[in-house]
């Protein structure tokens, strides 16, 4: 599986950028109203928010309870809801299990907490192999874990989404929640990553 970010677009990305233009050309569509759309959604509701949720969860045992309780109430006390943000689950990485998240059918994925989905978490060979051969495929991310780490993969529906909390990176116990924030990242929240370390803190 490769993440080479010099890849060249897929075919649907080149199809919707070609009707994006044709949109603008006509005056069907503002590109400033895009670009705002689409700064809301990388920026406001978007792994920011994600980061928020897991940095709290790490530093606040009672309200990491009610986000394993209730994702979706927990989520909402701080106010993130909205479109795909419902019927959430969170699951724990612990020092002997890994989760991972994938959607075999489609791609559903709580925006309100992780922002626009990334293309390969919808593409086909992903959405197949992370069931088929999970161990492979966190390897290929970077993720190599022991043979006695046992991997749970959660399928994503329109009627339940998943958010990984991982674990919290060895070394942190003096840094702030804020801090904290900076070390989680998408990724590690649909698991095929693991939390930034404390040294890469800036």
């Amino acid at each position: 599986m490769s993440h080479d970010h010099t890849d060249p677009p897929s075919e649907l990305t080149l199809k919707v950028k070609a009707l994006e233009s044709l949109l603008v050309e006509k005056g069907l569509v503002n590109p400033e109203a895009l670009d705002t759309i689409i700064e809301t959604y990388e920026s406001q509701v978007g792994p920011r928010n994600g980061a928020h949720v897991v940095a709290k969860a790490w530093v606040d045992a009672d309200f990491k309870s009610a986000l394993l309780a209730d994702a979706t109430a927990a989520v909402a006390s701080l106010g993130y809801a909205g479109r795909q943000g419902e019927h959430l689950k969170v699951v724990e990485n612990t020092a002997d299990t890994h989760n991972l998240v994938v959607c075999t059918l489609c791609s559903c994925y709580p925006w309100t907490v992780l922002g626009l989905p990334p293309v390969w978490y919808k593409s086909a060979p992903y959405r197949a192999r992370a069931v088929s051969e999970p161990r492979k495929v966190l390897a290929e991310f970077g993720t190599v874990l022991s043979d006695d780490t046992r991997i749970r993969v959660w399928d994503s529906t329109s009627e339940m989404r998943y958010l990984v909390l991982p674990l919290r990176p060895a070394g942190t116990d003096d840094l702030s929640e804020e801090q904290l924030r900076n070390l989680v990242t998408r990724n590690s929240m649909i698991g095929v990553e693991q939390a930034k370390t404390a040294d890469s803190q800036d």
